[in-house]
């Protein structure tokens, strides 16, 4: 399966303005993270938080609604999230928390929790993980390029960063703007050539805006945990859904993106095992 297991697919958003207001899309990962707090699921959750005006990301550990509110909306440079993780065992005390992560990350973090040795009592603390869809990431340097060099704006003026449509967008103050995607080829993570997961098939729920329309989210139960948080905020009201076949594009376009980046990474992968590069092993 190209999505991986799942449970079921949907498409959806938060109910509540504050969410939409500041988050990517449907807002789902601020809406399931916010309702696992106020219900006790998790003490808190590690984010990719506010980057600021450079836009560097960094993890941060979130215990309130607000603080949540606060790291919402995606970075598209990486954030060290499975070392906030630690963080968040060890200084703030966390029994049960929340990740927010990509597809490589919750590789690690699946691996930590199946392999434990070096990560004593922290594995066995995460008791939730939202994963975000992904395609590739960016290093500081390209998004600086992006925005300054191909947009003629600076990071420290940019709102909010999207992609979607077939182009790289920004929003500032003077509204919106944007580059085909083609341009943003070759400027991605090294690592991000060889991921082949694109919906983050390991997580407790799935979530990103390809297959929904705007303002909304398509969203992949996949564990029990999961799908029980998401069950849960739907029947409190805190988000609504659709049949994902009453919408468009629906689940063929997301379908197609996750089979593209297994065969992309696929090909790239056998290309540098023959010209003798180490790659690190998916399980």
């Amino acid at each position: 399966m190209v999505l991986g297991n799942y449970k079921e697919a949907v498409s959806a958003r938060a109910t509540d303005k504050k969410i939409l207001d500041v988050a990517q899309d449907g807002g789902i990962a601020s809406a399931l993270l916010i309702h696992a707090i106020e219900t006790g699921v998790i003490e808190g959750a590690v984010v990719a938080g506010d980057p600021g005006d450079d836009w560097v990301p960094v993890p941060e550990v979130a215990t309130t609604a607000e603080e949540i509110l606060a790291a919402a909306g995606t970075k598209y440079s990486m954030s060290p999230t499975v070392y906030g993780i630690k963080e968040a065992a060890r200084q703030f005390g966390l029994e049960k928390m929340g990740v927010v992560a990509t597809p490589c990350q919750m590789q690690g973090i699946r691996k930590v929790q199946a392999y434990p040795f070096s990560t004593r009592f922290i594995g066995d603390k995460i008791s939730l993980v939202v994963g975000i869809f992904c395609m590739e990431n960016f290093p500081m340097a390209s998004l600086d390029t992006f925005a300054d060099a191909l947009m003629d704006t600076p990071l420290s003026d940019v709102k909010k960063m999207d992609i979607g449509k077939g182009k790289f967008m920004i929003d500032t103050a003077d509204g919106e703007k944007g580059i085909g995607l083609k341009k943003t080829h070759g400027y991605e993570q090294a690592g991000c050539n060889i991921c082949m997961d694109y919906v983050c098939e390991y997580a407790d729920v799935s979530t990103g805006s390809v297959g929904s329309p705007d303002g909304w989210s398509t969203v992949l139960t996949r564990t029990g945990s999961g799908i029980d948080l998401f069950k849960s905020a739907v029947e409190v009201g805190l988000i609504e859904t659709k049949p994902i076949e009453e919408v468009k594009p629906g689940l063929p376009l997301l379908e197609k993106l996750a089979k593209g980046k297994k065969e992309k990474g696929a090909a790239e992968r056998e290309k540098r095992v023959k010209m003798g590069i180490p790659i690190p092993t998916l399980y």
